[in-house]
């Protein structure tokens, strides 16, 4: 039985939540008043569904169930999670809390997304005041993993379970232990926005001028090395100290307005508006987040890569999901060794797609050959008896594309041994999306010694379980294309 979560609150922030557990396995039940709360929900789940999956090379659960419901009490019936994201007003939220712990399990987590409260502002007048902690997110809450957990004396008993549970569904909780406005990151935030109304205000910047500096620049420095790493390298080989020594003095020069805001006259708001539309305005909001969710997933996935950042944050998600998929590990995991083993699955990430929308022929070569490495490990050819000096290099490939798939698809691969003798191997693989088969893939390797860089007989731990897999795929029907060539029918 999938866990239960419940959203109080279904714009932005809750609607990020609802995808973010919704497709990390979860059955969601949501509350909110506005009539729209369904429709803007549902859209905001179609992005999610385009973009978060691709983050991992592994397979997410099952999507759970998502309800709408009339009333709070109803909504929050069996749920262990509860997320409010109702507007910024504390009367509002303890209103809330009021009316979800007289129906709620005394046992749940009741978090607020809350950017500026403290957790003991919030848990006045509460029944159970060890019951509310903040858990505030980032947006897009699908796709950012960061959250920031604070708690108070009364409940920090319960804030080791709140962690677990956030990283169960791959977000990264930064465990705050004190209690202040704003939290850690917002404050950064306001910084940042009371120096950038000032530039506006004084004539010095637009919109567009303040947001091009920080892309073109420090934001992308800040989105895998933050501040502090940032300047450690700008001090040189000398490091941290040198960079204080050096440009410390400055913190004294009157660089900056932090302590002192512009008012918000009508003609500043009306200038600040103008320019964003100027700036923005061709592009519908969804447009916008589209466009946002794909630059996130782009970076995102090439800090996988180094294993670095939010990139760590995905790879060790990524190893969770792998531990409990359905791909198999070792040919122990294979269930049926008759039917074609189950090597990839996976989904589509939006960096994968082209300019006609689909996925890009080179990324179908790239999933084949995960599948390849996932079936080379089933045999026992895995990065030990790599480093121990022999592996399979590729020698010939031979793809048909048969169908389209999208951003966001899920694909499985099906590998079939068509010959494990001597120094070959030669693999069949059939892409999936469901049922429906999107591509072929043929490829021959030759077992190699990394030492010499020539063919060589492998190891009897290698070819004994890749021999035992490819009798049993014999009594398989020849594939469908199975030693063809382009144009030969």
């Amino acid at each position: 039985m999938a866990n239960v979560a419940t959203i109080i609150g279904g714009g932005v922030i809750g609607g990020g939540w609802a995808a973010r557990f919704l497709l990390g396995g979860w059955d969601v039940r949501v509350f909110d008043p506005d009539p729209e709360a369904e429709r803007k929900i549902t859209e905001v789940l179609d992005n999610a569904r385009a973009s978060l999956p691709g983050l991992y090379d592994q397979a997410m659960p099952a999507e759970g169930a998502l309800t709408f419901h009339e009333t709070m009490s109803d909504a929050v019936d069996g749920a262990i999670w509860i997320q409010e994201s109702v507007p910024e007003r504390l009367e509002l939220k303890r209103k809330v809390y009021q009316t979800v712990q007289e129906h709620c399990d005394p046992e749940a987590v009741l978090a607020s997304s809350t950017s500026g409260f403290k957790p003991s502002e919030l848990q006045g007048c509460a029944a159970r005041p060890e019951q509310i902690v903040v858990c505030h997110p980032f947006n897009p809450v699908y796709l950012l993993p960061l959250i920031e957990v604070v708690g108070t004396q009364a409940n920090e008993g319960r804030l080791a379970g709140v962690e677990e549970i956030l990283r169960s569904i791959g977000m990264f909780p930064l465990m705050v232990k004190k209690e202040i406005d704003a939290h850690i990151a917002d404050r950064f935030l306001e910084a940042v926005w009371r120096e950038a109304l000032w530039l506006i205000k004084d004539g010095i910047a637009t919109t567009e001028e303040i947001d091009e500096a920080i892309r073109m620049g420090f934001g992308l420095r800040w989105a895998q090395m933050g501040l502090f790493e940032t300047y450690r390298i700008a001090g040189g080989e000398a490091g941290m100290r040198h960079f204080i020594e050096q440009f410390g003095p400055c913190l004294s020069w009157p660089w900056t307005k932090l302590m002192d805001v512009p008012e918000l006259t009508d003609e500043l708001i009306d200038q600040i508006a103008d320019q964003s539309d100027a700036q923005s305005g061709q592009y519908s909001i969804r447009e916008l987040e589209r466009h946002r969710d794909a630059n996130l997933v782009g970076m995102m996935r090439s800090l996988k890569t180094r294993d670095w950042g939010a990139g760590a944050v995905l790879n060790s998600y990524d190893a969770t999901l792998g531990a409990t998929g359905e791909v198999a590990q070792t040919l122990a995991d294979v269930a049926d060794l008759s039917q074609p083993v189950l090597t990839v699955a996976r989904a589509v990430p939006l960096d994968w797609t082209d300019y006609n929308g689909h996925m890009n022929e080179a990324r179908y070569l790239q999933a084949f050959g995960d599948a390849t490495d996932q079936l080379m490990k089933i045999v026992g050819c895995d990065a030990d008896y790599i480093a121990q000096g022999g592996s399979y290099f590729t020698a010939e490939t031979h793809i048909r594309h048969i169908d389209e798939a999208h951003a966001g698809a899920r694909i499985r691969v099906e590998t079939q041994v068509l010959l494990g003798a001597g120094k070959k191997m030669q693999l069949f693989h059939r892409m999936y999306e469901d049922d429906r088969l999107l591509a072929t893939g043929e490829h021959m390797l030759i077992h190699v010694s990394l030492e010499t860089r020539r063919a060589s007989e492998p190891a009897a731990t290698v070819a004994e379980p890749l021999a035992r897999l490819a009798a049993a795929h014999a009594e398989l029907p020849t594939p469908e294309g199975a030693g063809a060539a382009v144009g030969k029918r």
